[in-house]
């Protein structure tokens, strides 16, 4: 028997991913024309950081509309799997940009070149701005990974050109060439910091694994101490986005339980406590269930 609880659709964010997509572009813009008339690899670092986070921006933004989109005939679950695809190629675009970064700042760290401090400060004074206003956009969706994803990206953002802009007032200061591309290394590493759980968690969304907000044991234990039930096997939870979770279980109930009572308190009580918005549960007597194929543990 199944029972199918579906939570609500995650905030809108429509307007947040329109307005931060417009201002990063003109940002990137700036600071690649601004960085290469400055000379500053730096500047470019942070220019190709931004480009990487337009690309996840409208990314993350295309994959929320499919996401509304209603289950069909042939995608029964409908579209929601395209935002975990977008916060994984999001974060595997901004990890290719970290190896960019590295290739162009290193002969520069050896070989440093001349800066226009000034032009640099600027720039990243507007970088600052520009990001930290696009990451309040995004502040109240930490619970989902494209979001938090790009979240952070923006508010790692304001804190990179404030690394750019203190790197150019310290050039200016004392004359130290070797500053910027060093900078632009510190930025690369920040990149692959603030990235990499992104990443690690949309794999995980990817392979079906257990949404890290979600502990399996728990979830088992809560299931175990419904009244009625003697054993619980063959449970399953994924993610069916990044917001929304599923699980497939089978319940062993005792002789004189109600299974609509079951699945009914069962499915109510994972919406509530666990955010899991689709259960479906097989209820099995304990004579059903001792020939059910999917009992051990190792089974799937």
């Amino acid at each position: 028997m199944d029972a199918h609880d579906h939570g609500h659709h995650a905030p809108r964010f429509g307007a947040a991913f329109a307005v931060g997509a417009t201002v990063n572009i003109v940002l990137v813009a700036a600071q690649v024309i601004y960085g290469i008339a400055a000379n500053s690899m730096a500047l470019l670092a942070d220019a190709a950081h931004n480009a990487g986070d337009v690309l996840g921006l409208l990314l993350a933004w295309g994959a929320f509309v499919l996401a509304r989109r209603q289950p069909t005939a042939r995608r029964t679950y409908g579209w929601g799997r395209g935002t975990i695809l977008a916060a994984l190629a999001n974060a595997v675009v901004l990890l290719i940009s970290v190896g960019a970064i590295a290739v162009e700042a290193v002969p520069r760290l050896l070989s440093p070149s001349p800066v226009a401090e000034t032009t640099v400060i600027w720039v990243a004074g507007a970088g600052i701005v520009i990001n930290g206003f696009t990451a309040v956009l995004f502040a109240r969706g930490h619970d989902d990974i494209n979001i938090r994803a790009t979240f952070l990206h923006m508010a790692g953002d304001a804190a990179i050109s404030a690394g750019v802009l203190l790197a150019a007032i310290a050039i200016l200061l004392t004359g130290r060439l070797w500053i910027d591309p060093l900078a632009s290394l510190a930025i690369a590493a920040l990149i692959i910091a603030s990235t990499w759980g992104v990443l690690r968690d949309a794999v995980n969304l990817a392979m079906d694994g257990v949404p890290s907000r979600i502990a399996q044991h728990e979830v088992e234990a809560w299931l175990r101490d419904l009244p009625g039930v003697v054993e619980v096997h063959d449970l399953h939870i994924w993610g069916l986005s990044t917001t929304e979770a599923a699980l497939t279980a089978h319940l062993v109930r005792a002789e004189q339980v109600d299974d609509q009572e079951l699945i009914r308190a069962a499915s109510h009580g994972l919406g509530t406590h666990f955010r899991i918005s689709h259960a479906t549960l097989q209820i099995e007597t304990p004579a059903v269930a001792a020939s059910c194929r999917l009992r051990p543990v190792e089974v799937v």
